[in-house]
Parts: structure tokens; sequence; C-alpha cells
């Protein structure tokens, strides 16, 4: 039976994507070597990390001179520490929309004053916070873009004298923004880019130098600028798989192609969420995610149920966040529009049978 995968992460990626990288672990360009064992600083794996890079900001439509791209250890959570390591030379202004943006303020506040400019915590980040106001005299304002665990999502950025920060990780490359508005940006690998091992990051070199601490060497950007995003060894086997999902992302026609059957895929199955009386979504309607789709049953005696069908139709990971609950239907750009209709399917054959 064919698995319809609605992880929140690692998640589904291309057939094609897994097709390719399993061929390269038993042989890569055919040089009788596999990818996990070849010297990441052999003339093959070179090219793949230059061309992951320079296609990460091809799709995001960057400017190479101004930005470069690195792929680097540790997921988001090292980008909590890096960024202010860094930039926070005083002052931070954050955003706090949920779990991991009050995880990037803890490991903030070790370096400087943070400035919470909203939160939508007294309604258990179920809404993204409007109308608040970044200060002036800051180092850098930071925000996440997407909510995994809430399904929340910002729909626009404020406007600031000061570098904007973003923690894209669970929605970058999977809607049409101008994202040259930001300075920084990182993203865990394992939703849109690639699977679990390496962080993308995209940084505007001029935001740079401007602190006064000493940052050690790992930790510092402008080492692994210099080096080419090769400072030290890189997961090798994570970017290259990478790469294949960033050219099948360009042979899909980028980013605004993509974006428009996100759109589509999420207002089917919100549709059904509104629709459908058995189900309850989490997030406030004009902040919900296009990746993470929140919700749970308005009768919790009928999970049971529920939870029989989606997996007897082949659907996996559905279960919510362990500190949430309820259910999230992740649907990251590759997963198909096929399998949010058989998600739409289960949930009225639940009312069907209610």
């Amino acid at each position: 039976m064919k698995k319809h995968n609605f992880s929140a992460g690692p998640c589904i990626l291309p057939a094609e994507v897994f097709q390719q990288a399993s061929e390269a672990v038993l042989d890569f360009n055919n040089s009788g070597l596999s990818i996990l064992e070849i010297s990441h600083r052999s003339k093959d794996f070179v090219a793949v990390i230059e061309e992951a890079r320079n296609l990460a900001l091809e799709l995001l439509q960057l400017d190479n001179n101004k930005y470069t791209a690195l792929f680097l250890h540790g997921g988001a959570s090292m980008q909590f520490l890096m960024t202010p390591h860094n930039l926070l030379e005083k002052k931070a202004a954050y955003l706090n929309t949920g779990t991991w943006a009050s995880k990037a303020i803890k490991e903030a506040k070790l370096f400087g004053e943070v400035i919470e400019v909203a939160s939508s915590e007294d309604k258990n980040f179920n809404y993204i916070p409007k109308n608040f106001e970044i200060p002036t005299g800051i180092d850098y304002f930071h925000c996440t873009s997407n909510n995994t665990i809430y399904g929340t999502q910002l729909k626009s950025f404020p406007k600031s004298n000061a570098p904007l920060v973003c923690d894209m990780s669970s929605d970058i490359f999977s809607r049409d923004i101008d994202y040259s508005q930001f300075d920084l940006i990182y993203a865990g690998a394992q939703k849109n880019i690639g699977p679990a091992g390496t962080t993308l990051v995209i940084i505007n070199k001029a935001i740079l130098g401007k602190v006064s601490r000493k940052i050690p060497s790992i930790l510092d950007y402008k080492s692994h600028i210099e080096k080419e995003s090769m400072f030290n060894t890189p997961s090798v086997f994570a970017i290259y798989t990478s790469l294949l999902n960033l050219r099948w992302l360009k042979k899909q026609g980028g980013v605004s192609a993509l974006a428009k059957i996100n759109k589509h895929k999420a207002e089917l199955l919100y549709a059904e969420l509104d629709r459908n009386p058995l189900f309850t979504p989490y997030a406030n309607k004009e902040d919900r995610s296009l990746m993470n789709i929140t919700f749970n049953l308005a009768n919790p005696e009928l999970s049971h149920t529920f939870d029989a069908l989606w997996q007897q139709a082949g659907i996996n990971a559905l279960n919510g966040h362990r500190s949430l609950g309820g259910y999230r239907a992740s649907i990251y750009n590759a997963l198909t529009v096929e399998s949010v209709q058989l998600l739409t399917e289960v949930m009225q054959e639940l009312e069907n049978k209610a």
C-alpha cells in the first residue's frame, strides 16, 4: 500500500529524489564510490556544495554578491545561538509565536537585552500577534515565519530599519514572498530542503562584523563564509540530497509554481475542516499555516475510529505534536494533492460513520 506521509519532519521528499539519492549511496557519479564515503574535499563534492549554495539563492531570487548561502550543522537550534553571538551587541527584538521562538529568545538572552515585542502565549500560540511596534536602536528583529507545532504562519513581515532575521525552518521555498527583505534566514533542512543533518543559512554579508565580542571560530558566520561552507567537514549526504531536492524544485517551476500548489492543497483541507462538524481547526483563521494544518476532533471519543480509518488508508504521522495533541497534517512541497484529497475523504468517511 502506498504511504501518504504527513510527517512534520523529517518529512516527505519527492520520489525521484529518494531514487537518485539511493543510487548515489551505491555509486556516486560513476566513481565506484558511495556518496557516504567520498572526501568532502573531492572535486565531485565541491561541485555539489557550490551548486547547492548557488541554487538556494537563485530559487529565493537573492543577489549572490550581496547574500551568501551556507550549509551548517546543529539545526535551527544552533542558529538560536549563532544569531545573537554574531549580531547582538546590546539589544534585539523578538516576536514570540511559539515553542521555537521561545527557545530562540532564551538563547539570545545570554548575549544581551531581549525585547519581546509581542507574544501569543496567552492563547497557547493559536494566533499571530498584530499591530506591535518594533523599537528603535536594536541590533536586529527576529521572527519565526511558520509555527510547526501550532499551525500558524506570518502572512506579512514588519518593516524596520534594523536587520530582519527569520527562522524559516518549516516554510522556506514554499511560498512566493520577497526574500530580499530579510538579512538572515535560517532553516533546518528536514522540511522543504532535504533530509535531517544540515541547516541552510542565508546571510546578507553586510550585517556581520558589528559586535565587539570575540566569537569562537566554529560559531562565526565569517569563518564559514571565508571557507565557502567547508570550515569543517560538512554533512555530505544531507547536502547532496538537498541539492537533488532543490533541482527538483527548479524543475517544477520554482517557488512560485510550488506556492500555487501548496495554496490549493491547504484550501482543500481547510475547506473540509470548516465544513465537517466533527473537526475543529486549532489556529486562528487569518493566521492559518499553509504547511502545518492543526486540528482536533469535536468529540474526542471518535479518536479511536478516526485513527483506525486514516491508518488503514495508508496515511502516516497525522498525530499532533506531543506538547499540543490533536492532529497535524504537514503538507510540504513534495506532498501531492492526491494525498490531501485522500485525507479529506477519510474525514468524510468518519462523518458518515458517526
